[in-house]
């Protein structure tokens, strides 16, 4: 726990993107093999397909899975904070089959030059089942509405506490980059 709270400070996910870090790690697995070891660098040609993504869930409780970037366009000029790259609510019992895509994953795409960017995944506690049908839903091949947006505001729209457990990795430019701007055009 001291660690993961360590090491969000360090990296100033917290006060950046949370008031409070996480107490509890969420274990994520890529198709490429990787599995994300908190605070390690990765590339986004091994993040570019959906993860697996697991935490100590509730049975009968329901949850909100955030993945966010905010540093963009770069950690010294963060004007598109946060950039929002997976939003799933109402994640029954930790089981992600069940929760409502609200913004479909993408990977990681920091520009050319920007140096390494922070990619945080937090898992909140809903209250209840939460009615998102006013939120604008984001498939995976559009840019529009990912920017500017704060997990923090929405956790508080929807009376969530602060997030029960949390993981991040650090990924800079590289070749599969334009690919993943190419998809983001539609």
């Amino acid at each position: 726990m001291a660690d993961i709270q360590g090491k969000f400070k360090e990296q100033c996910i917290v006060p950046d993107v949370v008031n409070m870090a996480p107490t509890e790690l969420i274990t994520v697995e890529y198709p490429s093999g990787v599995k994300l070891e908190m605070g390690k660098e990765l590339t986004p040609t091994q993040v570019k397909d959906k993860p697996v993504v697991k935490w100590a869930a509730k049975e009968g409780e329901y949850y909100l899975l955030a993945m966010v970037d905010p540093d963009a366009p770069s950690r010294e000029n963060p004007k598109f904070r946060e950039w929002h790259h997976w939003l799933v609510g109402n994640i029954y019992g930790g089981d992600m089959n069940k929760g409502e895509v609200l913004i479909d994953y993408v990977g990681s795409g920091p520009p050319k030059g920007t140096g390494l960017h922070r990619y945080v995944f937090l898992v909140y506690k809903q209250p209840e089942k939460i009615n998102y049908s006013k939120v604008n839903k984001i498939p995976n091949n559009s840019g529009e509405k990912r920017g500017k947006s704060s997990i923090a505001k929405f956790t508080q729209q929807y009376k969530m506490g602060g997030p029960v457990a949390g993981n991040f990795y650090l990924a800079k430019y590289d070749d599969y980059v334009p690919k993943l701007y190419a998809q983001l055009k539609g």
